[in-house]
């Protein structure tokens, strides 16, 4: 991820949470010399410095420091009611180890942090100032704000969303159909070797690849805006890695969901990803109302929500309209269903966090054995339903 591997953070939620920091490596950026020379601030050998050495030190390396860096670590110095800090934890911290004394910098940066939000700052540049939007749109907590502001440097882009948007929107257009036409209309509709089909469900591709051809115009165009409106920022602030896996869950979910309860229909579109996106991203806002700080969040959620309902109710009623290609059915909605749930399960816990460790979390380990659960029974109910079920499916395309 672009920033997952330097950039201090903290982990969203209560005080009495666990404060999960990745790698601090930019925190206090001194020379090996320097930490070895450390022995002197505890020459007794008592296990703890005082708070006046720590904070001197502090002080002397702040000019490294990125402003709202330092803010948060200076309050570590003032934060021992006993004047005193664990060696050990001091000789981690400088030594760039991540450590309990940074835990608790954090936390008691979060208590007494008393300067302007980010969004009081004024004279930014366009690219600051969308840098700070995106914090403000995605992340519930001040101090996870200024460390995504302090840290993030666009290296890499958001090339997942990018791409994948991309890669659909070409292959629709181009490769299949060369040109603008309703989909489910076109004679090579169930010709090709992406979609899902019930007749073709060995081909394991087909579960995935099926996300790169839509069922009209306009399907293609709300899953484009979707995925650019609300994976980009996402992917932006929670890195490639994170994103991709919600999004690659919530497709496989899709597809196995129509393979498991529609079993004689088809699948197209990516709305099994985009809804797993954008459910995940829908509820962390809920579950974090009163500290989301973007503009106008009640009429966002409002039109996101109007959005997916129309999407979705055109969808249920192309799966219950007359084919064209009789006898096979027009594709089904159960991909949406399968997106949502993933979204709500695996995607918060992922977003939820801002880079906290998810081997770290049990909910994580919760709800990923049960996607996993999930997936191996529909790779059995494929194996054996079809058969045992004596199911008339549509002839293959």
């Amino acid at each position: 991820e672009h920033h997952a591997s330097s950039s201090p953070a903290v982990a969203a939620g209560s005080e009495a949470e666990e404060i999960e920091v990745l790698d601090s490596e930019d925190v206090l950026p001194m020379a090996a010399e320097d930490v070895s020379s450390l022995d002197s601030f505890d020459p007794d050998n008592t296990g703890y410095i005082s708070r006046e050495k720590f904070r001197s030190l502090l002080q002397r390396h702040g000019s490294e420091l990125d402003p709202h860096k330092l803010e948060v670590l200076l309050a570590l110095a003032d934060s021992n009611s006993e004047g005193r800090i664990c060696y050990q934890d001091f000789v981690n911290l400088m030594s760039n180890k991540r450590s309990n004394s940074f835990r608790q910098a954090i936390l008691q940066g979060n208590r007494r942090l008393c300067s302007k939000a980010l969004l009081e700052e004024t004279g930014l540049s366009l690219s600051q100032r969308l840098i700070r939007h995106v914090a403000y749109e995605t992340l519930p907590r001040e101090i996870d704000r200024k460390w995504y502001y302090d840290s993030y440097t666009c290296c890499p882009p958001p090339w997942f969303m990018i791409t994948i948007t991309i890669v659909a929107f070409f292959l629709y257009n181009g490769v299949v159909l060369d040109r603008f036409v309703l989909q489910v209309t076109h004679p090579l509709y169930l010709k090709n070797a992406l979609l899902y089909h019930p007749q073709l469900r060995a081909q394991a591709w087909r579960y995935l690849t099926y996300i790169f051809m839509h069922a009209g115009i306009e399907h293609l165009g709300l899953n484009v805006v979707l995925q650019l409106l609300v994976g980009v920022p996402l992917e932006m602030v929670h890195g490639a890695a994170r994103i991709s896996f919600v999004y690659i869950a919530g497709v496989v979910a899709g597809s196995l969901a129509v393979s498991v309860a529609d079993m004689t229909a088809p699948v197209v579109g990516s709305s099994g990803g985009v809804y797993a996106l954008v459910s995940a991203h829908l509820a962390n806002i809920v579950m974090n109302w009163s500290g989301m700080k973007c503009q106008l969040k009640l009429l966002r959620m409002a039109v996101a929500l109007i959005c997916m309902s129309f999407e979705f109710g055109r969808a249920v009623w192309l799966r219950f309209h007359p084919s064209a290609y009789p006898p096979c059915p027009h594709p089904s909605f159960m991909a949406h269903l399968g997106g949502v749930m993933v979204g709500i399960t695996l995607g918060v816990v992922i977003l939820r966090n801002y880079e906290q460790r998810l081997q770290d979390q049990t909910l994580w380990w919760i709800f990923l054995s049960i996607y996993v659960i999930f997936v191996l029974f529909a790779i059995f109910w494929n194996i054996f339903a079809y058969s045992l079920l004596d199911l008339k499916l549509p002839p293959p395309p």
